[in-house]
């Protein structure tokens, strides 16, 4: 089919992947409400139009923690996505690396931090909410080691969410192994090129605490079983002295809480509710963004993810306070639809569309998008 749009890419995928690790990408919580307000309260973001501007050359570079990138944008974490193309981490963060901007690898990624961290530059390493503190600190030890730039913490997922289209899909539930094979046996694409030729299954960085014959089972049951909803921001001190690279604090959605990362000595946060895949019913992040970045100022660099699907999302998110974008579902269909390429047409897309937004709304750098280019009813 022809890849016009993120959109194409979501259609590809759909066509290519098993139903369970499809839905396991692109459902949500519960009713899954958050996960379409994020993206219909983004669409609904007016731009001011202006013209004759003078915006002949159009920079979309930045520097976001003391690195310049040649867009305001990285693939952020996603759980299993080695899963979504043989050896899918290794493949996105080649991608990433080409474009120049970050990969930031989740904790439970197939592939592992050596593996990613060979070909991801820069990189960047997403942390959870870890029962097992030896185990979060050897971790981060060996992300520090491998080169990581930026450790992301995700602090909103104490438990994970109720979804309920994994249950339909096959990703859990009664006889999820049985269901996943036969979903495999029916798209023989995948099965060849991940199910056979993409091992090991392994997710490479718990190898540790799951051993050599962990799978997807243990996936689901592991994140079940040991995050750990105790946790208190006074608990973050210890990992801010572990870490004395930059600690972005991911999931924040209150500007009360942005105020307490920037108290406990984080250096960013990124305005999240995970895609709409944990507690249904909260803010879209478009308009969560505003309030967090007025209320937090210089002290932080704030980044956003949820429902950008094109260069002009990340350019309403830019317009609305934020410093950076993580993109997630977006990058995965396209690894899932097409490979490493896949992800490098879609940088190419956001690149060339924001440079379109940007010219029509008669800016010409990263650091002239503010909220002067949106029509402020559509806030």
């Amino acid at each position: 089919m022809i890849i016009s749009s993120a959109a194409d890419f979501r259609e590809a995928a759909r066509r290519r992947l098993p139903r369970f690790l499809f839905d396991y990408a692109d459902g949500g919580a519960y009713a899954e409400d958050t996960l379409r307000r994020n993206v219909d309260d983004l669409s609904g973001i007016a731009l001011r139009q202006r013209v004759l501007k003078d915006v002949a050359t159009i920079d979309l570079s930045t520097e976001l923690f003391g690195r310049k990138l040649s867009l305001p944008v990285a693939l952020g974490p996603v759980g299993i996505a080695g899963m979504y193309a043989r050896r899918g981490e290794v493949q996105a963060g080649r991608a990433a690396r080409a474009a120049g901007v970050p990969m930031c690898l989740s904790t439970v990624s197939i592939c592992s931090i050596a593996e990613v961290s060979k070909v991801a530059d820069p990189f960047w390493f997403q942390l959870y909410v870890i029962r097992d503190r030896a185990f979060m600190k050897d971790l981060i030890a060996t992300a520090k080691a491998a080169g990581a730039e930026a450790l992301v913490f995700t602090v909103d997922m104490p438990v994970p969410g109720a979804r309920y289209r994994d249950a339909h899909s096959g990703m859990s539930g009664p006889y999820a192994p049985l269901r996943r094979v036969l979903q495999a046996m029916t798209h023989p694409r995948w099965a060849w090129d991940v199910g056979v030729r993409g091992r090991p299954h392994l997710l490479g960085n718990l190898l540790p605490v799951l051993g050599k014959d962990s799978g997807l089972n243990d996936y689901m049951g592991w994140l079940g079983t040991n995050f750990d909803s105790s946790i208190q921001w006074r608990d973050l001190e210890w990992i801010r002295a572990e870490w004395d690279g930059p600690l972005i604090l991911k999931g924040i959605l209150d500007p009360e809480d942005a105020r307490e990362a920037a108290a406990i000595g984080a250096d960013g946060v990124v305005v999240s509710n995970h895609g709409g895949r944990q507690l249904d019913g909260v803010m879209s992040t478009a308009r969560a963004l505003p309030p967090i970045a007025d209320a937090v100022g210089d002290a932080l660099t704030v980044l956003v993810d949820g429902g950008v699907r094109n260069g002009l999302d990340v350019v309403r998110m830019l317009a609305l306070g934020a410093q950076g974008v993580l993109l997630g579902r977006a990058w995965v269909f396209a690894m899932a639809a097409a490979g490493e390429a896949g992800v490098t047409k879609l940088l190419d897309l956001i690149a060339r569309e924001m440079t379109v937004a940007m010219t029509l709304t008669g800016v010409n750098r990263i650091d002239a998008i503010d909220r002067t280019i949106l029509v402020q009813a559509g806030l």
